[in-house]
C-alpha cells in the first residue's frame, strides 16, 4: 500500500558536459567509442523476451557505411501480433501500479543515463546517427529531460482536482487510454525516440514501438536501459521492422487506443486516412499525436546585429546537417545587410570541418542514409541548373566512404524558389533577399511561402519590428523566436510543435502532451443522497 501523498521535487534540466581537452568527460567518452564497435545482433524485444527473427536489416554508421555497427532482427506480422497481444496483457497490471511507481521507472533511467550509461547513450548516438560529440550530448540531455520533467508533469496533472459542493466529493481519475498505443519515432534524435514511447507509458498505456530503420543502434540501447531501470515486461514492445508490415497490422488492431508519431507527412497523413477509414472498427476513437517536419525560416529585419544573423544561419541550418524539424532552411536578409552577411556566411562556412564524429573538431558530419543522401542532392542539382538561383557555399556531395554533403548555401531572386518551399532535410539552406521597405511584404511572404509552421525566428533591434513579425507570423511557427537560431527547444523551457503541415501541436516537454494519453473519469460522491423524488418548491405551502 501506498499510504502517503508522494511528491516529485521540480526538476531541474540536466547540465551538458563540455567535453573539453583533457576532461574527464572525454576520455570516459573515447573509452566507450573504442569498446562498442563490435559488431552485435539487437533484438526484438516482446514481452520482455528477446526475439529473433529469420528477416536481417544492418546498422551502419552513416559516415563511414562499410562500418556494420550491428545487425538488428526484424519483426513480421507473428512478431507483431505478439507485441499487441504482450501490451494488452500487461495493462491491467501496469495501468493499477501507483503512479509513483510507474514514475520512479523512469526516474531512475534519467538517473542511469545521466550517470554511468551516458557515454553509451553518446557513443551511440554518434556512431549510429553521425552526430558530433556536442550534437550527441545535447540529444541524450533532452531524454534525460522528458524523463524527469514528464515524470514532474504528470504529478501536476493527477493533483488538478473539481470543486466539490457540500454534501459530496467530486474527483477526477486520470485514467490511461483503452487499448493499446503505437510509438513510431524517427531517426534524427534520440530523445525523441524515447519520449514518444515513454510519454503514454508513463501514464499507465502499453506500447508498441517501432524505431526508425536507421536508429535502431541507439534505440536498442535505450531500450536496455529502460529495462534495466525495471520496466515491467510487455509495457513498451521494441519492434524494429518494415512500416508497410508493422503498420498496417498495428493500425487495422480494434484495440489501438492512440499514435504518437515523428516523421514525414506524407506517412502522417496516411496513417490518419488509414484511421478514418477504420474508425467504425475501433474500440474507442485513437488519440493521434504528430509532428511532421517544418521549412523554419530565419527573418532579419534592417536594425538586426549582422554577426548574429549570420551566426544563426550557420549554426541554425548546418548543426547535425540540417536534419532537424526546427532546422533553418530558408532566410529572408534585407538588401542593406546582405553583403555583410554574403562575406561572413562564406568565409565562415568555408572553414567548416566534415568527418568522422571520433574527430572532434567536425563541425558537419555525413547524412544519415542513401535514400536521404540522393533526396538532398537532387535538391542542389535543381538550384545548379535553375537561372534564378546561385549557390554561394557547398554545392558538392561524397558517397564513396559515407554520406557526406557539403553545408550548401543557395541564394534565389524567386521567393517561392522550390528550395523555398519544400522540406529537405539536410545542410542545404535557401536565402531571399528583401528590399528593406518591403519588410512587410516579406513578412506576408513568409506566412504564405511554405505549408509548414513548425519554427521560425526573427532578428532585430527595433521592437516594432518584432511586434510587427510576431503579429503577423503567428500562425507560421508554433516555436517563434527573437534573436535567436529556430532550434535548440529546451524541455519545460519551449514546450515543442508546430500545426498545419508540421504537425497536431501538442507540445513535447510540457503537461500539454500528457494529457492526450489519458482519459479522464469523474467521480462524484455523495454523502446523504435523496430519500424522495419531491423537491421542496413542489410543496403546496
Amino acid at each position: 500500500m501506498n499510504d502517503g501523498i508522494f511528491q516529485i521535487p521540480k526538476p531541474k534540466n540536466e547540465p551538458i558536459l563540455g567535453f573539453l581537452p583533457g576532461s574527464k568527460e572525454r576520455k570516459e567518452l573515447r573509452r566507450v567509442l573504442e569498446t562498442i564497435q563490435n559488431k552485435f545482433e539487437i533484438p526484438l524485444f516482446i514481452d520482455g523476451i528477446e526475439i529473433k527473427t529469420d528477416d536481417k536489416g544492418k546498422s551502419v554508421a552513416p559516415h563511414n557505411h562499410s562500418h556494420v555497427l550491428a545487425e538488428y532482427n526484424k519483426a513480421g506480422v507473428e512478431e507483431v501480433e505478439e507485441a499487441i497481444e504482450a501490451s494488452l496483457n500487461a495493462k491491467e497490471d501496469w495501468e493499477n501500479m501507483h503512479w509513483a511507481d510507474r514514475a520512479s521507472i523512469f526516474l531512475k533511467a534519467a538517473d542511469l543515463m545521466a550517470g554511468p550509461y551516458r557515454q553509451y547513450m553518446n557513443a551511440a548516438t554518434m556512431l549510429g546517427l553521425s552526430k558530433n560529440v556536442y550534437q550527441a550530448e545535447i540529444d541524450v540531455v533532452e531524454m534525460i529531460d522528458f524523463f524527469r520533467f514528464n515524470a514532474y508533469f504528470m504529478q501536476e496533472i493527477y493533483s488538478k482536482q473539481p470543486e466539490s459542493a457540500e454534501g459530496q466529493w467530486n474527483r477526477l481519475e486520470y485514467r490511461p487510454l483503452e487499448g493499446f498505443v503505437f510509438a513510431i519515432t524517427p531517426f534524427n534524435f534520440i530523445s525523441i525516440a524515447g519520449n514518444l514511447p515513454s510519454t503514454p507509458a508513463m501514464l499507465g498505456n502499453t506500447v508498441v514501438w517501432k524505431p526508425a530503420s536507421s536508429a535502431v543502434y541507439p534505440a536498442y540501447y535505450l531500450m536496455s536501459t529502460l529495462i534495466e531501470a525495471g520496466l515491467p515486461p510487455g509495457v513498451i514492445n521494441f519492434v524494429p521492422g518494415k512500416g508497410a508490415v508493422v503498420g498496417k497490422q498495428v493500425l487495422n488492431h480494434r484495440d489501438l487506443a492512440g499514435v504518437h508519431f515523428t516523421g514525414s507527412t506524407g506517412t502522417f497523413q496516411w496513417i490518419w486516412k488509414t484511421i478514418g477509414n477504420n474508425i467504425t472498427s475501433y474500440r474507442t476513437y485513437p488519440r493521434i499525436v504528430g509532428e511532421t517536419g517544418g521549412k523554419d525560416f530565419i527573418i532579419a529585419h534592417s536594425s538586426a546585429d549582422i554577426d548574429a544573423v549570420s551566426t544563426a544561419l550557420i549554426r541554425g541550418a548546418f548543426e547535425f546537417q540540417g536534419q532537424k524539424c526546427s532546422a533553418a532552411s530558408r532566410a529572408y536578409i534585407p538588401q542593406s545587410m546582405w553583403e555583410k552577411v554574403k562575406t561572413n556566411l562564406i568565409e565562415t562556412t568555408n572553414e567548416i570541418k566534415q568527418g568522422d564524429v571520433e574527430d572532434f573538431t567536425t563541425f558537419v558530419n555525413a547524412v544519415i542514409d542513401q535514400p536521404a543522401y540522393n533526396n538532398i542532392k537532387q535538391y542542389i542539382e535543381f538550384a545548379q541548373q535553375a537561372e534564378d538561383a546561385e549557390i554561394i557555399t557547398g554545392g558538392n556531395y561524397d558517397d564513396s566512404e559515407g554520406f557526406f554533403i557539403e553545408p550548401t548555401t543557395i541564394v534565389t531572386s524567386n521567393p517561392k524558389f522550390r528550395t523555398m518551399q519544400e522540406e529537405i532535410f539536410g545542410p542545404v539552406l535557401t536565402i531571399y533577399v528583401y528590399r528593406d521597405e518591403n519588410f512587410i511584404e516579406t513578412l506576408e511572404l513568409c506566412d504564405d511561402t511554405s505549408p509548414y509552421a513548425l519554427t521560425g525566428s526573427i532578428f532585430a533591434k527595433e521592437k516594432k519590428a518584432i511586434q510587427l513579425a510576431s503579429k503577423m507570423l503567428r500562425n507560421a511557427a508554433g516555436n517563434f523566436y527573437i534573436n535567436s537560431k529556430p532550434t535548440g527547444a529546451v524541455v519545460g523551457q519551449q514546450p515543442f510543435g508546430g500545426a498545419r503541415a508540421s504537425g497536431t501541436n501538442d507540445k513535447a516537454g510540457s503537461y500539454l502532451n500528457l494529457l492526450r494519453w489519458i482519459s479522464p473519469r469523474t467521480i462524484k460522491e455523495t454523502f446523504n443522497p435523496p430519500k424522495h423524488y419531491l423537491y421542496e418548491y413542489m410543496e403546496e405551502n
